[in-house]
């Protein structure tokens, strides 16, 4: 097993950069913003359709989608490329990268480099989507000011590691080519209400429970780890957020494979992990050893 040690991708020293606080929507808005809003807001608008063409199946299947592309953003896009916490085959990789884009959150690089960006200026004015701006910037509003992220964080030059790459620049050029083809399949498949009940409500439910870890997750819930910083750990999410909620522990220990730590800690991300690991499929699996628990432990 390899340390989890804390780390700063870039190599950056954090620093706080005074700024004035940005307007939500009364702003020169990008293309790519307009973009990102559209995306939000035709999900959560099929999601507000769906009593209206309602049916068990559509919504079993968008239940089934939320859980199975918000796994693979949490093993993917999170704990394998943005934080290298083990490794897998690339053909397995690739794979795993590939389903979540159907998350509706973005390509690898966008993604990675964003978060990246939050361990390294966590709770400062260059944190992406820092909590010290309110909750609504944190949960969600933060996405649609891409001038204002760089502004503060800079370019994408976090993620040369995946830009060397060309699968993932393909899905960088690619992704809503891919977003539409897979729409248009549900909707020749199930019809409408397939469409709202499983990308509308499947959608908006893998949505919301990402963003409540940018927004819940630094402002309630209880702290294991005495870091610097806001993160909390809410453990009632931890199932619905693939293990994502003890987000304490993942503060304390950004490298590590298995952010629930202890044995009651629904950590599902953690467990697909340790599948893969005792296949041979998943290796260099990091976690904390018990001399980084005792640095950050609090005080007895």
């Amino acid at each position: 097993m390899g340390d989890a040690t804390k780390e700063d991708v870039s190599g950056s020293s954090r620093k706080v950069v005074g700024k004035k606080r940005r307007a939500y929507f009364f702003r020169k808005w990008t293309k790519i913003d307009v973009m990102r809003a559209s995306s939000v807001g035709t999900v959560h608008f099929l999601c507000l359709l769906a009593p209206f063409y309602f049916k068990w199946e559509a919504l079993l299947f968008g239940v089934i989608l939320a859980f199975l592309t918000s796994l693979c953003i949490t093993f993917s896009y999170h704990r394998n490329l943005a934080h290298r916490s083990f490794k897998l085959p690339k053909w397995l990789e690739y794979s795993f990268a590939y389903f979540a884009l159907f998350a509706l959150q973005g390509h690898p690089i966008d993604w990675v480099s964003t978060h990246r960006f939050h361990h390294q200026f966590t709770d400062s004015d260059r944190d992406p989507h820092s909590p010290m701006e309110g909750f609504w910037f944190s949960h969600v509003f933060w996405i649609f000011d891409t001038n204002y992220i760089r502004e503060k964080c800079g370019g994408r030059d976090n993620v040369m590691d995946l830009k060397q790459q060309w699968f993932y620049r393909f899905l960088r050029n690619t992704v809503g080519l891919h977003i539409m083809t897979f729409w248009t399949l549900v909707y020749l498949w199930g019809g409408l209400p397939y469409l709202t009940c499983g990308i509308g409500a499947g959608g908006a439910i893998g949505y919301n429970g990402t963003w409540l870890i940018n927004s819940a997750c630094h402002i309630w819930g209880s702290r294991a780890w005495n870091t610097k910083d806001t993160s909390r750990n809410i453990w009632w999410l931890g199932p619905f957020t693939m293990g994502e909620s003890w987000h304490n522990n993942h503060h304390a220990f950004e490298a590590s494979a298995r952010h629930g730590l202890e044995w009651y800690q629904v950590d599902l991300t953690w467990y697909l992990i340790s599948l893969f690991q005792a296949l041979g499929l998943a290796t260099d699996v990091k976690l904390p050893s018990e001399a980084q628990k005792r640095k950050l432990a609090f005080p007895r």
